[in-house]
């Protein structure tokens, strides 16, 4: 039975290592809880010497490619890299050093969702390179896929049709909640159970956690499918809530299990 595991993330705005109120990018009212003095490549180390596999380095905008190329050649072929990702770049960031590209917005054009693209994209990098960013936000008793920086809602809801056409071209979701990330609340636990029925292929939830119980909170409601990232709340970005190294622990402890 798989297990859940923490996923570690290296978020980049202005060429900074920063954790962000994912709701307000883009927002004349942006909200940043940390700004690191310590650049993307340290993170980078931190995470490889853990050996914490299948982070991912999410560039918010303009003027962080140069902080990514860093973060990926520390760790070649360790981490995973969005933000601007499309068919024109996606090999480039590959070549760079990335594991996997992640891809939200290409795939929206005028907020619509364009298969081809996938398809194209998927073709061009190989299926098993790919990761989709299904990022969202909450709307009634549904969540719908937002695109630039979280700030426009598309055409697609999150759900199990979805996410079954999505994951014939991808080997990975990647599913900020965006209503409570950087809120360092608590998770969407709704939304955590509902990617535990859904989704056939590895995924990673990321939005609102505050706490260590978390990751056994996260691999109750999903039955194991669904890994966690912090964000926020860990003591490397400069909060208290939740040390990396009972984080580093935990998963060091799942994975002796696993291979008992």
């Amino acid at each position: 039975m798989p297990r859940s595991v923490f996923r570690p993330c290296i978020d980049l705005h202005h060429g900074q290592v920063k954790q962000i109120v994912g709701g307000t990018l883009d927002t004349q009212d942006l909200k940043t809880n940390f700004v690191s003095a310590k650049p993307a490549e340290y993170y980078a180390k931190l995470y490889k010497d853990s050996r914490l596999t299948g982070g991912h380095v999410i560039k918010l905008g303009p003027g962080n490619d140069d902080a990514a190329r860093s973060a990926l050649k520390e760790w070649s072929n360790g981490l995973h890299v969005g933000g601007g990702i499309s068919e024109e770049n996606a090999q480039e960031w590959i070549d760079a050093g990335a594991e996997k590209v992640i891809v939200t917005s290409y795939l929206f054009p005028q907020a619509k969702f364009d298969l081809e693209r996938l398809q194209r994209l998927a073709k061009k990098v190989g299926k098993e390179r790919l990761v989709v960013d299904v990022s969202c936000r909450r709307r009634a008793d549904k969540w719908v896929v937002a695109m630039n920086r979280w700030q426009d809602l598309t055409d697609m809801e999150v759900n199990q049709e979805s996410l079954d056409l999505l994951s014939e071209y991808c080997s990975e979701f990647l599913i900020h909640a965006a209503d409570v990330e950087g809120l360092c609340q608590g998770i969407d636990e709704e939304l955590v159970q509902k990617l535990g029925e859904w989704v056939k292929i590895p995924t990673t939830y990321a939005g609102g956690a505050k706490s260590v119980d978390d990751l056994a909170t996260v691999d109750r409601l999903s039955n194991g499918k669904v890994d966690l990232t912090y964000g926020s709340a860990l003591d490397i970005f400069g909060k208290s809530q939740v040390k990396f190294e009972d984080l580093v622990e935990y998963n060091q402890r799942v994975l002796a299990e696993d291979s008992t």
